[in-house]
């Protein structure tokens, strides 16, 4: 019966967890670039001390990994709007180092430094600021992420990938940084850059929404599983006891 009681406390962990990342899937359906969090279970299966030689299955809390569908793009006509078309991310310097981000939202300082929308400089494929030329008119930039200004190459947009599957913290602008070095994309055809146009959060609100129902469904029937255990557990020892 204790037994009992510890597999549904580790479920109701793991189903706790599952709570927080829909909570925050949710809280991002709207923020450009942000791809949503999703978590795999396992069963852990432990073999008990008693004379059965009994196993018993426990509920993992679960380990988080990035959903890497690309979300819907979105036309803007900016010119200084930005979205990556296959499995890359640009780069930015922060102060935690290189941070990946799918949100190419991105402006001009006064001096012509490209910067995200959060104020974080853009990097160029060797890890560099973009600096462009404040006066120099429109910027164009091609598929590669070649930037032309007045008919001129005055820089280069960095592609970058990662293994996100080894590890990675979330960080502002839909960021992330992660625990294996980037690389910078070269001569791939299968990613891009697109100008003038912006990626949307890759979360399925109606998804997420029913996942929750989902899942406060099961953390309240292990609720009152778990109270019921509790219940016979006192009636028996009452039983055992003598009690009345």
């Amino acid at each position: 019966m204790q037994s009992g009681m510890y597999v549904s406390l580790s479920a109701q962990r793991a189903l706790d967890k599952r709570l927080t990342t829909i909570a925050d899937n949710m809280a991002n359906v709207n923020t450009v670039g942000f791809r949503s969090t999703e978590v795999k279970f396992d069963d852990i299966v432990a073999r008990t001390g008693n004379e059965m030689n009994a196993k018993v299955a426990f509920v993992s809390q679960g380990n988080d990994y990035l959903n890497t569908e690309t979300g819907e793009l979105k036309e803007t006509g900016n010119t200084l709007d930005f979205a990556v078309k296959g499995d890359a991310w640009m780069a930015l310097e922060t102060p935690a180092g290189q941070v990946l981000t799918r949100d190419g939202r991105f402006n001009l300082t006064t001096n012509g430094e490209l910067i995200s929308v959060k104020g974080y400089p853009v990097l160029d494929v060797g890890g560099g600021r973009i600096q462009l030329d404040p006066n120099g008119g429109e910027a164009g930039v091609a598929r590669d992420g070649t930037i032309v200004q007045d008919g001129r190459t005055v820089g280069k947009i960095g592609l970058f990938t990662a293994d996100i599957s080894k590890g990675y913290l979330r960080y502002d602008n839909s960021g992330v940084k992660t625990t294996q070095a980037p690389q910078p994309v070269v001569d791939d055809p299968t990613v891009g850059i697109l100008q003038g146009y912006v990626e949307q959060s890759n979360v399925n609100g109606i998804s997420q929404m029913t996942q929750l129902i989902q899942v406060s469904r099961a953390f309240e029937s292990i609720s009152n599983s778990m109270s019921q255990s509790e219940t016979n557990m006192n009636e028996a020892l009452k039983t055992l006891g003598g009690s009345k």
